[in-house]
């Protein structure tokens, strides 16, 4: 059985992981989420957790927030890393800007899990379309979903969202790439 191992900057990395995963992933896979307190913490502490890993048939996912950075030389520095540790097939994925774009990737999800109802309307607007440019993507979904709440609402999200639909590029790189590392195919 291959056990997939998670590195994330943020418990609600982890919280939307557990709800898209058994929509993407065959069950013979196990899962293993270890959750850093934020992105200077992750850099620092990976190698480290990389170096020390014992469990065998481990397959490793590093996934970071792009916030303001330079996407490319975040995810640069991040297989550098994993390489330096001995882990240079981890599979390193960048949300671009931030988690809450690939929320705004599948407004009709969004409105399932949180509310408002009618975000499904908003999917069609030219803003949303390219949800990866949005520069504040969670004061956006905040301004259109007010009840959202980082942790609770990308659990509830998590369990909505459509990997067929979703139109949040870097979301979509995260799942092709988690299923190339499992050899599953897209859904």
């Amino acid at each position: 059985m291959t056990h997939l191992v998670f590195f994330l900057e943020e418990p609600s990395a982890k919280e939307l992981l557990q709800g898209i995963l058994p929509k993407v992933l065959p069950e013979q896979y196990t899962t293993q989420f270890v959750v850093f307190e934020g992105k200077q913490d992750l850099e620092k502490r990976l190698p480290i957790r990389l170096r020390a890993w014992r469990y065998p048939k481990s397959q490793f996912i590093v996934m970071r927030d792009q916030d303001s950075g330079d996407c490319k030389a975040i995810k640069s520095s991040l297989v550098a890393t994993c390489c330096a540790a001995g882990q240079p097939s981890a599979l390193v994925r960048i949300a671009c800007r931030e988690l809450e774009s690939f929320y705004l990737g599948d407004l009709a999800a969004v409105g399932r899990a949180i509310g408002p109802r009618n975000l499904a309307k908003q999917d069609r607007s030219a803003k949303y379309r390219e949800s990866d440019r949005l520069p504040n993507a969670a004061q956006e979904l905040k301004r259109l979903a007010p009840t959202y709440q980082k942790v609770a609402g990308s659990r509830a999200i998590g369990r909505e969202l459509n990997p067929s639909t979703n139109r949040s590029r870097s979301f979509n790189v995260l799942i092709t790439g988690i299923q190339r590392l499992a050899g599953a195919e897209r859904l």
